[in-house]
């Protein structure tokens, strides 16, 4: 798809929207498409950051928000033959999204609000507490994607899907990160907290964000502090220095995101009104530690809360399990999805399905990579077909967009876990669309029955299916024999919130 992002960054709106945006047009790069963004105002880092990742950036001179502004942007759209356009910033109201409809473009709206009427045709607000009941008064047409596991990663933390962090009996390794503007210079007092606490048995990496003002302070602060303070500008290895760290301070923006994936516990201080209540849910979930809003919370009060994290390795392994169980790092994928097939739905295979899957059963490619190669006959389908309708171990997916069916998954039960198969109509391969069948079909699994894994067993040469289960989220695990043949293990566990 080509996408253009309409969003702003500014020292006092911070770089938040920008970056998240980022994450999307790195997954629709990464996809083959093309992201253009259309800013009114950027800060230099961020329009570095975006030429950097060879993203093109025009500029927006009417009004940000204004009707002019819409109508700027959607004859750049046109231009630029977008499929799409993506809003992010409070900046943009009803009005602007309702104006870039009415041109004939799609439009995702990023949200933190949930206030207003709604008229987007996706609203993605990746927030613990967004639900349904926010956005009760959009229109009919406008569907929501709600929740952590729609949080958008950049690319970089994308080689971090199976690492596990090691819980340590004595952290001492403490990152800070305020996010890449930090217009309340909410850093200082962080580390006026940490001249309170004590660093002799610390290690402390602050980032300083390539739009802050505030670095010269930053560093003359830290060299007042005895200790080993380390002061970092803008680094681009933010997954590896959330990998080092034993603990974290940080703004409660969506750097929370980052560090549930990372498994990295924090101690959260909101510097916006939208982030206080992320930090308050993340906090009363048991994933990190609402210290309060920048504006009221007090460098002892920091300080101490850093102590109990300090003090608790238990706590500490609770919040790092917590976190990974609420983001997966798949949010992107996920959010392509859905504009890309946004029909798609899911339902049980029925008595009519019967011939359908006996097609799909003996089409060359799929007989050539299942482990048994020989065609299935008529009737042998029609009694092993009957079996599974009765067999309560058997559960059977159809997926369709529109009316059309295009796949179908399947699981075998046994005990607790589930052995799973998938198949695509060839029409419909080759698209991305079996990881997000076998995605939506797993989440059914996992939510209505007993069973808390999920095996896919895959033949070596199988490209298609390994790519296929790696992007639906499961962990390949070794390479086993089934019968005389070997197979590559993997593996997706089902994930509770405590």
């Amino acid at each position: 798809m080509n996408l253009l992002f309409r969003t702003d960054a500014t020292v006092a709106m911070g770089t938040g929207h920008a970056m998240r945006c980022l994450a999307l047009a790195q997954a629709c790069q990464d996809g083959g498409g093309k992201a253009l963004f259309a800013c009114s105002q950027l800060t230099t880092a961020v329009a570095q950051r975006l030429h950097a990742e060879d993203i093109e950036i025009a500029r927006v001179k009417t009004t940000p928000g204004s009707i002019e502004d819409a109508i700027e942007v959607s004859e750049l759209a046109s231009r630029r033959a977008a499929e799409w356009v993506m809003v992010d910033g409070y900046q943009f109201n009803d009005d602007y999204h309702r104006q870039l409809r009415e041109k004939g473009f799609k439009v995702l709206l990023i949200d933190d609000m949930g206030c207003g009427r709604y008229c987007a045709d996706l609203v993605l607000n990746p927030n613990l507490h967004a639900t349904e009941e926010l956005y009760r008064s959009r229109e009919p047409q406008t569907r929501v994607l709600l929740g952590p596991r729609f949080a958008l990663l950049r690319y970089e933390f994308q080689t971090w899907h199976h690492w596990r962090r090691e819980i340590v009996p004595r952290p001492r390794k403490l990152l800070v990160t305020m996010g890449g503007s930090d217009p309340g210079n909410v850093t200082a007092g962080v580390l006026d907290a940490l001249a309170l606490l004590g660093t002799d048995n610390l290690e402390v990496r602050v980032i300083v964000g390539g739009s802050s003002p505030h670095l010269t302070f930053v560093e003359k602060r830290a060299a007042a502090i005895q200790g080993s303070i380390r002061i970092l500008r803008n680094p681009m290895n933010i997954p590896a220095l959330m990998a080092w760290a034993d603990v974290a301070v940080s703004a409660a923006g969506s750097t929370c995101w980052e560090l549930c994936f990372m498994g990295l516990p924090a101690v959260l201080i909101d510097v916006a009104e939208n982030q206080k209540r992320v930090g308050q849910e993340l906090s009363r979930r048991g994933v990190a530690l609402y210290a309060g809003s920048s504006g009221e919370v007090t460098p002892s009060g920091i300080a101490a809360a850093i102590k109990q994290l300090l003090e608790s390795s238990k706590v500490l392994s609770d919040m790092s399990r917590r976190g990974r169980e609420l983001v997966d790092g798949r949010g992107t994928e996920r959010v392509l999805a859905a504009m890309q097939y946004g029909s798609l739905r899911l339902r049980r295979v029925e008595e009519s399905d019967c011939r359908l899957l006996w097609e799909w059963v003996n089409d060359p490619l799929v007989r050539a990579a299942s482990f048994s190669t020989e065609p299935v006959s008529w009737d042998n389908h029609v009694s092993w077909f009957r079996a599974k309708l009765a067999d309560h171990k058997s559960a059977q997916y159809v997926v369709e967009t529109g009316s059309r069916p295009v796949g179908q998954v399947r699981f075998q039960i046994q005990g607790d876990s589930a052995a799973v198969s998938v198949s695509l109509d060839s029409e419909f391969r080759g698209k991305g669309l079996g990881a997000v069948a076998v995605a939506m079909a797993t989440e059914d699994l996992f939510r209505t029955t007993p069973v808390i894994r999920a095996d896919a067993f895959v033949k070596p040469g199988n490209t298609a299916s390994l790519r296929l289960f790696n992007r639906a989220g499961f962990a390949q695990t070794e390479i086993t024999r089934l019968g005389d043949q070997e197979a590559i293990h993997f593996v997706l566990e089902r994930k509770d919130i405590a």
